[in-house]
């Protein structure tokens, strides 16, 4: 009889009670070999670990980007300077090498006139002490450089900063040895209308303390 009590006072489980307890057993079982399945490198979700990593390392390996390279070939700035019909002769006679084949000159790149590539910046020195004597600014026009800027008021030097022109020029008194300026000004250009324009400049006193005024070492 179904559905009656034993001796115990328990109810019989009848049959749609016991297909239930199978049917659960079997789903558990399969969740099990499924999760077993996982553990063990099989087809389930762990498959994703892998592929997941497999990308992160592709993207370590993908190379930077190289960096943007200048606007501007590096030019021969002696040759520069000594085919210039604007530099004067004084400046061409400084302009020779000091040892071997070592010219004295800095030269530095950078965007001024805004062209299409960067302008040159040229300091032309003196061997012995390295006193600036003349600053050039060459702009590229066409394929070719031209001279938009110099200065040859020794002792001089010019720089790029932040996109504008500064040029240094160390102040003499009467007496001062050449390792000794009494100060100098710092004048900014900006270029405008295709030319330098000055923008404004500022003066410096070197102090003569040091020293007792003794001229201070290099």
């Amino acid at each position: 009889m179904h559905g009656g009590l034993t001796g115990t006072g328990r109810s019989t489980p009848d049959r749609a009670t016991l297909q239930a307890a199978f049917t659960a057993v079997a789903v558990l079982a399969a969740l099990g070999l499924f999760a077993s399945g996982c553990a063990t490198g099989g087809t389930g979700a762990r498959d994703e670990g892998p592929a997941h990593a497999d990308s992160v390392a592709g993207a370590a390996a993908t190379p930077k980007p190289a960096p943007a390279p200048s606007r501007t070939a590096r030019v021969d700035a002696v040759k520069l300077v000594k085919d210039d019909p604007q530099v004067s002769a004084e400046v061409k006679r400084e302009l020779k090498p000091c040892v071997a084949d070592e010219y004295p000159v800095d030269v530095s790149y950078g965007e001024l006139t805004g062209g299409p590539s960067d302008d040159v910046v040229v300091n032309v020195l003196t061997c012995s002490d390295a006193v600036g004597v003349g600053s050039y600014v060459y702009r590229e026009q066409d394929g070719r450089y031209e001279n938009v800027f110099q200065a040859e008021e020794p002792p001089v030097y010019a720089e790029i900063d932040r996109g504008d022109l500064v040029v240094t020029k160390q102040v003499y008194e009467k007496g001062d040895p050449v390792s000794s300026p009494s100060g100098e000004n710092v004048i900014t250009y900006r270029w405008a209308a295709g030319r330098f324009t000055e923008e404004y400049r500022t003066h410096n006193d070197y102090s003569n303390a040091v020293g007792s005024g003794a001229s201070p070492s290099k």
